[in-house]
């Protein structure tokens, strides 16, 4: 057999996987295991979005769509920021994708040069690396401390670009933190990387899901970054493969070259299905459920920190906690292991995400159900109990 690629080697494992793998088999042998780890929505698509599936398989429109997306969805999701988030985009800078993943897959193949750079923050979701990578890129993470919510800063750009820095890749909100970029902070930021001529991919997958004030998108605040989105968390469609990018005009030809190459075009019966999404009544189902994911937030903060689990950012967004567990443990791996293995739940240890913190964090996803998240807190303190015993 023929050697394998050096990057095979470089890319590192996804833990959070690897738990769901753990999870599985011990549900599979009859245990009852709460999923704390894997970041999927226990919500799915409202009916509204399964019936325009229906309608479009049975018109077959399952062939292929322009290799930038259907026009109407395009058009909807301009909408959707212009709306939501006070930034009017033109219809024409939107690229439909198999998922955020296709977006950052088609964005580092656009931008990245093998042996360039890139500033990311630790913590940050590892599979970012992974599409760095792929382009040849180096992927270099900033260790972020509490102070300034896990995120890149200014003050990081500013210590930390070199010459072969070419641009930055960051998340608001972030997993696994589920903490946004300040708007001034995010100006700052901007500020510092346009003056080294650099990029920025700005992952914005879960802005819709905000618990406090409306986060700003980076597109209402300069108009020249790329800007990553997904229907996969807010909308609830994991499985359907859809996202989106929104570039700056002048990439749009390289972008709709690379993509009608790599992709031929994002799914789509998926893609008639979304635009389901937009409708009022449908959009409306979707902030109920922004506001379930809010009351399970605001339950778990207190209860983990009553059990010692300190949280040093409060999560504004997403539906993740990121969680110092030094008060119980300095092996956040082994830790992991105990509480899937004695308490049945199913947590993804720090290391997932780089390694400044990966020793003494957990991340916890709260993308599942009150009642068992009660459970889980109920299960939590007798496990703590018997470890202090």
């Amino acid at each position: 057999m023929s050697r394998l690629a050096l990057r095979t080697e470089e890319i590192q494992p996804f833990h959070a996987v690897e738990v769901l793998k753990q999870a599985q088999t011990l549900a599979a042998q009859g245990r009852d295991i709460i999923s704390l780890g894997i970041g999927e929505p226990d919500f799915t698509a409202p009916p509204q979005v399964v019936e325009a599936l229906n309608r479009a398989a049975s018109a077959g429109l399952s062939g292929y769509t322009p290799p930038m997306g259907l026009s109407p969805l395009r058009g909807a999701i301009a909408d959707y920021y212009a709306q939501q988030f006070s930034a009017p985009v033109d219809p024409s800078r939107i690229i439909v994708t198999s998922g955020a993943s296709g977006a950052l897959l088609l964005a580092a193949m656009a931008l990245i040069n093998p042996g360039d750079e890139v500033l990311m923050p630790d913590p940050s979701y590892p599979a970012n690396q992974t599409f760095i990578r792929s382009a040849g890129g180096i992927p270099r993470l900033i260790p972020c401390q509490a102070k300034q919510r896990f995120q890149l800063n200014a003050q990081d750009i500013r210590e930390h670009w070199g010459p072969s820095t070419r641009g930055v890749l960051i998340a608001s909100p972030s997993n696994p933190t589920g903490a946004t970029i300040s708007r001034e902070a995010l100006k700052d930021l901007i500020a510092e990387v346009r003056q080294r001529d650099g990029f920025i991919i700005l992952d914005e997958i879960y802005l819709g899901l905000y618990y406090d004030e409306a986060p700003a998108s980076g597109l209402a605040l300069d108009d020249d970054i790329v800007i990553i989105n997904s229907f996969s968390k807010y909308f609830h469609m994991t499985g359907w493969r859809l996202g989106w990018m929104i570039a700056p005009p002048a990439l749009i030809p390289a972008l709709e070259k690379i993509a009608a190459s790599l992709a031929i075009c994002a799914p789509s019966l998926a893609q008639h299905a979304a635009l389901a999404c937009f409708d009022p009544e449908v959009m409306r189902i979707f902030d109920k459920r922004r506001l379930s994911f809010k009351q399970r937030r605001d339950y778990l903060v207190p209860a983990l920190g009553s059990l010692g689990l300190e949280i040093p950012v409060v999560p504004d967004g997403a539906f993740y906690i990121f969680t110092d567990i030094r008060r119980h443990s300095q092996d956040s791996d082994a830790f992991a292991r105990d509480l899937l293995n004695q308490a049945g739940i199913a947590t993804v240890p720090g290391r997932d995400f780089g390694s400044a913190h990966a020793k003494h964090t957990l991340r916890l996803s709260y993308a599942t159900s009150m009642d068992r998240l009660e459970e889980a807190i109920e299960r939590m303190s007798k496990f703590l109990g018997r470890q202090a015993g």
